[in-house]
């Protein structure tokens, strides 16, 4: 396949994971969310989107550099694989905070994602340094992300 396609498909794969979650749970964004007690350090509503976009954009990338690569399968497939659960959780995370309005259940998954995450980072590492690094941004947001869930779950 060509380069790219690769680059194509592996960004807007993961635009498609924040877009699909964000449709199905935008909802309770305006709704059920509004009524939480929020944390002092709890982010304007319209900062959300377009970090995440951004975000979405460098996993991405991250992993059409892995896709890209001429390493062996073996390494890839792990690398594959950790990518590949983190996404998952990721998605689902959305789902079982917003849709089914459980940030106790969210906080588990959020603290899965985050260690996903760095299993995706050090696996990706082995690969290509620069795949591993455009993750760590993302992997920053997500450990802010599980305190500010830490925070609504404890003040609700």
């Amino acid at each position: 396949m060509k380069s790219i396609y690769k680059l194509i498909i592996s960004i807007v794969t993961t635009l498609a994971v924040g877009g699909i979650s964000g449709f199905f749970t935008s909802s309770s964004v305006n709704g059920w969310f509004k009524t939480l007690n929020k944390p002092s350090f709890n982010p304007p509503g319209w900062l959300f989107a377009p970090v995440w976009t951004v975000l979405y954009i460098l996993i991405g990338i991250a992993f059409y550099i892995i896709w890209n690569s001429q390493v062996k399968t073996e390494k890839k497939y792990t690398a594959y694989t950790y990518y590949w659960l983190q996404l998952l959780l990721n998605f689902g995370w959305s789902f079982l905070f917003f849709f089914y309005k459980r940030p106790d259940l969210a906080l588990i998954d959020i603290i899965v994602l985050f260690i996903m995450i760095a299993s995706t980072i050090f696996s990706f590492r082995k690969i290509s340094k620069t795949a591993a690094w455009l993750l760590v941004p993302y992997l920053c947001w997500v450990a802010f992300a599980t305190a500010l869930n830490f925070a609504i779950w404890k003040l609700n």
